[in-house]
């Protein structure tokens, strides 16, 4: 049977699992899902994914939600490069520890300043609040920090000498940084810095082509911020 993802660049766990399917070669059917135009909350869609979020996948009569499920399912399912996911059960440990971390962390702290200075703005046709603002690049700069002190302290990509999923995951929230102009959060780290283009030039071109529309909505956001000066 086909396996068909649902799925939209503009979410993190999306574009992570889009890489991830792309660099593994998986065969699958795209079923794109535009956020922007409601259409995961159709009923149709209701039947894929029971809470009307992004990505799903099914596979015949099994539907699966959550990004890090979908992950395992498809390691389980396919053929994939080892270090991607690694079998020996020390190293595949390590990437999930980050993958468990990153859901109160990288995750949620990059998506909710993202959030305060372009998505609640927009709809609710209300200024930035920029005390908001303030609390969350603290608490991206705490997230920075211990990406450099623990899960790139001995190490060229997250706890591992060879580029894995939590790689994925964990560029694709920051990405979301880069959207909003708040890039130098992690860029003034030269260790994320580095690690970042290492792991640009690891998956080149795939890289930007699934950022495109983090790239057009920077360029977005750049031109509302000149239009406020």
């Amino acid at each position: 049977m086909a396996l068909f993802y649902y799925y939209d660049l503009m979410s993190q766990p999306c574009r992570a699992l889009y890489m991830f399917l792309r660099l593994n070669k998986i065969p699958y059917e795209d079923k794109l899902v535009a956020l922007r135009k409601g259409e995961h909350l159709s009923k149709e869609y209701t039947r894929v994914h029971p809470f009307n979020l992004v990505p799903a996948v099914t596979d015949g009569n099994f539907h699966l939600t959550e990004s890090l499920a979908i992950v395992d399912y498809v390691v389980n399912t396919q053929q994939i490069a080892d270090h991607w996911y690694p079998s020996d059960i020390q190293k595949r440990a390590r990437v999930m520890e980050y993958l468990h971390w990153q859901h109160l962390n990288t995750r949620a702290q990059c998506a909710l300043l993202f959030q305060h200075l372009l998505i609640i703005p927009r709809t609710s046709g209300k200024p930035v609040d920029q005390e908001q603002v303030s609390k969350q690049r603290k608490a991206v700069q705490k997230v920075v920090q211990k990406l450099e002190n623990y899960f790139l302290k001995n190490t060229p990509f997250i706890s591992s000498q060879v580029i894995t999923v939590a790689d994925l995951f964990a560029a694709c929230e920051l990405m979301q940084l880069y959207a909003v102009m708040e890039e130098e959060l992690y860029e003034s780290s030269p260790m994320i810095k580095a690690w970042m283009k290492r792991v640009q030039h690891v998956t080149s071109p795939l890289f930007d082509e699934t950022h495109r529309i983090v790239y057009r909505v920077r360029d977005m956001y750049k031109g509302m911020s000149i239009s406020k000066l």
